[in-house]
């Protein structure tokens, strides 16, 4: 990215007196602070004047100009490696990227790098669920599978200035918001001082590589964008406190980070317990995609149906014993990409907790408990095809072997609100419904 003002240019400044330096250094700062937005909104698509005045109106610090420049700097670098862009019909615009020019590498220790080959050895079952079949994976922008990104390229959803500009803050668009009482909210299960509801099933007391579930997507209703509804698989390590680590993936509802009310794909990762590293999808550089068919933080179409239909994924992640990368698998089907071991502390050896389940945002609007939703939005006694679940949940142990999740743990941070019952058969093997509506008689 160039700027005509010449501060990228390092020319020199010659003061007149000692008494004026301080005065025209500052000068320059706010002046490339300011071009920087002006000219990386600019390159960015029409209506860039726009966005630039509401950028600096929405983020008026230093730090969060530069950021907002960042973002639209490395968007248009998309834009202009793209080999091919697909327009989705919900909206979103896809832009299929060679896979060595992700945002993954522009890590320090990643860069100049290619995507790694996929590993020989993937985790095998050990009896207690029976294999998921490999299908097409249900986006709206593939089209059913009929569009994908050429082979070597990667597909990018499309970061606009909007969706830079719904965020409270730039240097943080992408990342989860710190906690309040507890800085890994997000992850605990008790966390509801923070506002961070859960329903979730867990495991801990081992060494773990990985975690395999299936989990039926639903359209579930977001009160507010300060608010979110997720289902996920976290792979934890660390303590609850800043040294956390964890690999998170499943659909979410999030209206701040992508503009609407669809459930959409997502991938998340931490190492210091949500406070300085890490993101979703790629929004950083991090995760490192290597599939061309599957967009991350695109819209999951069709979801399930109250009463009707049920739609589900597979997820799998694990721990490559070779290499050490840890890999995220749709099913026993395609590979979408890895999270670089270096990326981690404890989680560079293995995992000590496994968790499934639900997630929301709680911001009390009007002082009252959130309508937002928790999966279907109807409680777990309503079962089959009226709650949301996850099944046939499975853990990797040391052999590179999924085995089923003993001695499964359910929590509901809050069963009036969203609630939480497991089972097990032989078709689910372990299995649990959850979730719930919000804001009831029993949750005011």
């Amino acid at each position: 990215m160039s700027s005509s003002s010449g501060c990228n240019r390092g020319r020199a400044v010659l003061p007149v007196t000692a008494s004026l330096v301080p005065f025209l250094l500052l000068l320059v700062v706010v002046s490339c602070q300011a071009a920087l937005v002006v000219s990386a909104t600019h390159t960015h698509g029409h209506g860039g004047g726009k966005h630039a005045g509401a950028a600096r109106a929405a983020f008026r610090a230093g730090d969060e100009q530069e950021a907002y420049a960042r973002i639209m700097a490395r968007m248009a670098r998309m834009d202009k490696d793209s080999n091919m862009t697909i327009q989705s019909p919900d909206g979103d615009v896809i832009h299929c990227v060679p896979a060595h020019l992700q945002p993954a590498f522009d890590h320090p220790r990643l860069r100049g790098q290619e995507p790694e080959d996929e590993p020989v050895e993937r985790p095998m079952s050990k009896g207690g669920a029976a294999e998921e079949e490999a299908g097409v994976f249900p986006q709206a922008w593939s089209d059913g599978g009929s569009k994908r990104c050429p082979a070597g390229t990667v597909p990018i959803r499309r970061t606009a200035a909007r969706d830079v500009l719904r965020a409270s803050s730039a240097r943080r668009f992408g990342m989860k918001a710190r906690g309040g009482g507890s800085s890994s909210s997000n992850a605990r299960r008790d966390s509801t001082s923070s506002g961070h509801e859960h329903a979730v099933g867990y495991v801990t007391g081992d060494q773990f590589y990985g975690a395999k579930a299936s989990l039926n997507v639903w359209p579930a209703k977001v009160a507010s964008a300060a608010e979110f509804s997720l289902s996920q698989i976290w792979v934890i390590s660390g303590s609850f406190g800043n040294d956390l680590n964890t690999i998170e993936a499943g659909w979410q509802v999030s209206p701040e980070l992508y503009g609407d009310s669809s459930p959409r794909f997502f991938t998340y990762w931490t190492t210091d317990a949500y406070q300085e590293t890490g993101c979703y999808n790629l929004h950083c550089s991090g995760f490192v995609q290597t599939n061309s068919r599957i967009a991350i933080g695109a819209a999951i179409s069709p979801t399930s149906v109250y009463n009707g239909r049920q739609f589900d994924i597979s997820l799998l992640i694990w721990k490559d014993p070779h290499r050490g990368n840890w890999w995220l698998q749709l099913g026993s089907g395609p590979l979408v990409g890895y999270w670089p071991s270096l990326l981690f502390t404890h989680l560079g050896a293995h995992a000590d907790m496994v968790q499934f389940g639900g997630e929301v945002v709680n911001s009390r609007p009007a002082g009252a408990h959130t309508p937002t939703q928790m999966g279907s939005g109807h409680f777990p006694r309503e079962g089959s095809n009226r709650a949301a679940y996850f099944r046939n949940l499975q853990v990797v142990d040391a052999d590179n072997s999924l085995v089923a999740a003993a001695a499964l743990r359910l929590v509901a941070d809050r069963p009036g609100c969203y609630d939480i019952q497991g089972g097990y058969n032989t078709a689910w093997g372990n299995y649990f419904y959850y979730g719930g509506p919000g804001r009831n008689v029993h949750c005011p």
